[in-house]
């Protein structure tokens, strides 16, 4: 390379990039192709998405899920992490802080406050007469899986059912 000149350097370069045109264009209309696809892959995926939601909430409103009060009410052992947790609305949501390893309700007696870790203590302490929520705030908190944004939402907002967490 270091014996040529430069006008034979710039001819190689042109030759090379003419020989390369024809390949730049089929590549944009390969990745044109593949976004198309990629985009039909995303608008089933969120009519899937949007059809679940909608039996889900449809299912809940059956009365084929029992809320998070009445699945302590009737529960006197088993793991939270047995259930996924819906709002109302849908939304898939975790019990307990956000910042927690493992999901928790909290209990109140009006004073004091205890946390659950399974469904056996949520037993103990609804047996005791004690409510969910902490002191002048009955309710559950939630948080959105995999965000730092948590809630405080009545105990009838939360639904229960068996099975996996969605992964994503």
């Amino acid at each position: 390379m270091e014996e040529l000149d430069d006008a034979e350097i710039e001819r190689r370069v042109a030759s090379v990039r003419d020989r390369m045109r024809p390949l730049e264009q089929d590549l944009a209309g390969l990745r044109g192709e593949r976004d198309l696809l990629l985009t039909e892959q995303r608008r089933r995926r969120r009519l899937r998405e949007r059809t679940d939601r909608a039996d889900l909430k449809a299912a809940m409103r059956d009365g084929r899920y029992p809320t998070i009060g009445e699945l302590v009410a009737a529960s006197d052992s088993g793991a939270l992490d047995d259930f996924v947790y819906n709002l109302k609305t849908g939304g898939e949501v975790r019990l307990g802080f956000a910042g927690a390893r493992n999901q928790s309700l909290a209990f109140t007696d009006g004073v004091k406050i205890a946390q659950a870790a399974d469904l056996a203590e949520a037993a103990r302490l609804y047996a005791a007469g004690w409510e969910l929520g902490s002191p002048g705030r009955p309710g559950v908190r939630v948080h959105f899986a995999g965000t730092r944004q948590e809630r405080l939402v009545s105990a009838d907002e939360v639904y229960a059912r068996r099975g996996e967490r969605d992964p994503g």
